[in-house]
């Protein structure tokens, strides 16, 4: 087992414990299995979740072997992108009665208030677009965009965040990395007549982990049901989830024995998966690979681990 530091972000005080690491095999990724048992809360979405295709939707791709889900502050991007934004504030800082306002699982009302805060303050687009597009991408993280890139054939890439469409369509397109997302699913933001930056939550939902703006379970497990339907009862061969935060937990329980989830090393959603003892607090047991992650070399590496293994399985299926 790996050793995890503490690295928890206010943004998810409330994280998910009791979390028993059962099981471990070596497949040149460092495979880790977890397994772990809890009381059952619902999952009911009250509202049409909001998200947002490529600038040129793809084609339906029903051959598409591999679905990869990312996760973006901290995921795709070096940082919180709020803490970014918070740069574009007068002193760079909000001030503590702003601060102090944040309540735990409700953070997407907080980021409302820090928006109309910058609003007030006369921070404008350009300065809020501006300190977007400084944010590094994380280590390692052009290596698997190329990958991506070269493989568009047999992987189709969303990105699910607690972030917003402003924040997250900004870099991407910054980035020329757009195009390799068939969605985005994401809190909507946009700037209104007045020149503010408006945010709105997600969806509402039953889900009692997850903050009240977004749960992360509902989106994947709605968008795999979908897609199937899509690809006329087709399903992925493997879903990979790639995230380091507490709320990248509660989306990983929706993946089966088959598929693979990529915590970052030593972030939140790493330490929780490795780190405490006792049951997983959900639906049910984490059932998983886990591969561990500090680079976005390290998931191309397991990436064509696993691109070779379902490879020749599908060979020897078809020679049976």
């Amino acid at each position: 087992m790996v050793k995890i530091c503490s690295n928890a972000t206010p943004k998810y005080a409330a994280e998910f414990t009791q979390v028993t690491a059962s099981k471990s095999a070596t497949v040149k990724c460092n495979w880790v299995s977890v397994e772990g048992r809890g009381p059952r809360s619902p999952l009911t979405v009250m509202a049409a979740p909001n998200s947002t295709p490529p600038a040129s939707a793809p084609p339906t791709s029903n051959g598409k072997r591999f679905l990869i889900v990312f996760d973006f502050d901290e995921t795709i991007i070096a940082e919180n992108s709020d803490d970014a934004v918070v740069r574009a504030a007068p002193g760079q800082r909000l001030p503590d009665w702003l601060t102090a306002s944040y309540r735990e699982g409700h953070y997407n009302e907080h980021m409302q208030r820090v928006l109309a805060y910058l609003a007030e303050q006369g921070v404008a687009e350009d300065a809020i677009r501006a300190a977007l597009e400084k944010i590094p991408p994380t280590p390692g993280l052009a290596a698997l965009f190329h990958f991506l890139r070269t493989r568009q054939d047999d992987y189709e890439a969303v990105v699910v965040s607690d972030a917003n469409t402003y924040f997250i369509e900004t870099w991407l397109r910054r980035f020329g990395a757009r195009p390799l997302f068939r969605q985005v699913f994401t809190n909507p933001a946009g700037f209104d007549a007045a020149g503010r930056l408006v945010l709105r939550p997600f969806h509402a939902h039953g889900c009692a982990r997850c903050p009240d703006n977004m749960c992360k379970q509902v989106i994947v497990r709605e968008y795999l049901a979908r897609r199937r339907e899509e690809r006329s009862g087709r399903a992925f061969q493997q879903v990979l989830y790639v995230g380091d935060g507490a709320n990248d937990v509660c989306p990983s329980l929706a993946l089966g024995p088959g598929d693979v989830v990529f915590p970052r090393r030593d972030f939140p959603m790493h330490r929780l998966l490795e780190g405490a003892a006792g049951g997983v607090a959900g639906p049910g047991p984490l059932k998983a690979r886990v591969v561990p992650w500090s680079s976005g070399e390290d998931v191309v590496a397991c990436l064509q681990t696993l691109d070779s293994a379902t490879t020749n399985q599908s060979n020897e299926e078809g020679d049976v």
